[in-house]
């Protein structure tokens, strides 16, 4: 049978492989919190007899309502960890109890995994968000900094960027993505064409393992480093910090958001977009955020607007863009500009600033072949129909697309024009079908014009839609994970179930789409 196939992949894991034993039925969630009391602060552990207390931190930082209701599965607790040395306490309290654990740093997961089961399931939560150190240091001349994984990207880039206006990180636009979650899929933002994903600068870490032990690199090894960069973190473990090499910018970037009407050639100007955008320049990025009949191209370009303008003038002149359209300022404020529309940098500190406001469904998808004219005519039609959203549009190229596909989990590398991410949005006035219908119905007539064998799936926008895990005997099967998981990572998903499976044998770290241990030989 297909489930005993084995994979002859050499691993060289420098951790004990010793676990500890599988709990007995008798053993409860009672005994878990009781354990848990007898190793972490009082005041850190919330559950639902804890009055009102429980239900507001297990809703801090859900951003997406559709999850807070009555049918969800909730957890027995949540920890709000300080300190490392409390969630290798959880980690031990949970297996010597039978209780699995969840672990949530800023709330965004796009399918809720990270604080509720889609199962009937006894399972508490770490919630990282009081874990959010951030320390900037010099390593023989190149910045660094060790980062809480509780930290949003907020706070990491204002604490690097006061440190230095010219020291900058590769990462996300939203400033409430929390570090833990965002690098565990790899960290798309403006500078992947200059300096890759997040995790192409991760360069060590410190992670709660299967058996509560604390491992920095050189003790987890080189196979599971790699496999926390990229695969899916939850599934090997509690990241509880990353250190990171910063990158250098300089003091004054250059930012433009031009608004597009389809009456204004915009058909035109995305069909060429298409061919130029992964093709410019590695310090120059150009989005493209499609809603309703227009395109919104919004672009940061290290350096000044006087160097920008000619260069996007000779490259796609059918942009039309101007100085009049560029704003000059620093690294930071662009950050904020991105996200607020505004350069008020303190708006990068505030967690909540971006929290949950609506209901909503995201899928996404990867091209490597440009989309003809006549489609993006349909596509824009598609826009038309009731329920319609939103599409984020993120050129590939540059530096990110030299890195070969198997050097970190993320495979969606060279020869990848750019990432789609699909948004449908509906409020509680109503059930949300006709949005949902309209998110389904576009991402099934994109089918035709994206990647295929295996439809590549970008891991941080987590689609519960591509497939499951199925359990057997307590038991993620290597089958049912490799349906959605070569979506996610290619050809890299049979190595991280080879890392599962030396790491994690018994599945302890476990979610509706974690990575399954491979099997054994027979």
């Amino acid at each position: 049978m297909a489930l005993f196939r084995c994979l002859a992949i050499a691993l060289t894991l420098s951790f004990s492989s010793c676990y500890l034993s599988t709990p007995s039925s008798a053993t409860t969630s009672d005994g878990f919190l009781q354990c848990l009391s007898e190793k972490i602060p009082s005041e850190l552990i919330f559950t639902p007899d804890s009055s009102n207390l429980f239900n507001d931190v297990l809703v801090s930082t859900i951003r997406n309502l559709k999850f807070l209701t009555n049918t969800t599965v909730k957890p027995i607790c949540v920890v709000t960890v300080t300190d490392a040395s409390h969630a290798q306490a959880a980690v031990q309290c949970g297996r010597m109890n039978g209780v699995r654990l969840r672990v949530r740093s800023g709330g965004h997961d796009y399918e809720g995994l990270s604080y509720l089961s889609k199962r009937p399931e006894v399972f508490g939560v770490i919630d990282l968000a009081k874990l959010r150190a951030i320390a900037v240091s010099t390593d023989e001349g190149f910045p660094m900094a060790w980062v809480d994984s509780g930290a949003t990207i907020g706070e990491l880039y204002y604490t690097i960027s006061k440190n230095n206006p010219e020291v900058a990180f590769p990462a996300g636009t939203c400033p409430t993505i929390g570090v833990g979650g965002h690098f565990r899929g790899g960290g798309m933002g403006m500078l992947l064409r200059k300096y890759g994903l997040s995790i192409d600068n991760v360069v060590d870490a410190k992670l709660v393992n299967a058996n509560g032990n604390l491992l920095d690199r050189m003790a987890m090894g080189e196979d599971l480093f790699w496999a926390i960069r990229g695969g899916g973190g939850e599934s090997f473990g509690i990241v509880v910090s990353w250190k990171v090499s910063l990158v250098k910018v300089p003091s004054k970037v250059t930012v433009f958001n031009i608004a597009k009407p389809l009456d204004q050639g915009t058909i035109d100007v995305l069909t060429k977009w298409q061919h130029v955008a992964p093709a410019l320049p590695s310090d120059i990025i150009v989005r493209v955020m499609v809603q309703g009949q227009q395109a919104i191209f919004q672009s940061l370009f290290l350096g000044t607007c006087d160097e920008l303008v000619p260069t996007m003038t000779s490259r796609l002149p059918e942009l039309n863009v101007t100085k009049a359209d560029c704003s000059e300022m620093s690294w930071l404020e662009s950050a904020a500009f991105i996200n607020f529309g505004n350069n008020d940098t303190a708006a990068l500190l505030n967690r909540s600033s971006t929290g949950a406001s609506g209901f909503v469904k995201i899928k996404s998808d990867y091209v490597r072949r440009a989309i003809p004219k006549g489609a993006w005519k349909k596509i824009f039609s598609l826009f038309r129909m009731d329920g319609a959203g939103l599409v984020i549009l993120e050129p590939h190229g540059g530096f990110v697309g030299t890195i070969p596909a198997s050097a970190t989990p993320y495979p969606h590398r060279s020869g990848v024009l750019y990432n789609i991410q699909y948004i449908a949005f509906w409020s509680a006035k109503d059930d949300g079908s006709t949005a949902k219908s309209w998110v389904n119905n576009f991402y099934d007539f994109m089918g035709q014009y994206v990647t295929k064998s295996p439809r590549g799936v970008y891991v941080n926008y987590r689609d519960l839609d591509i497939g499951e895990n199925v359990v057997v005997n307590d038991m993620s099967t290597f089958d049912s994970g490799k349906v959605w998981g070569e979506k996610y990572f290619g050809g890299n998903f049979q190595r991280l179930a080879a890392v599962k499976r030396a790491v994690d044998p018994t599945d302890y770290f476990r979610n509706e789409q974690s990575i399954p241990p491979l099997p054994q030989c027979n």
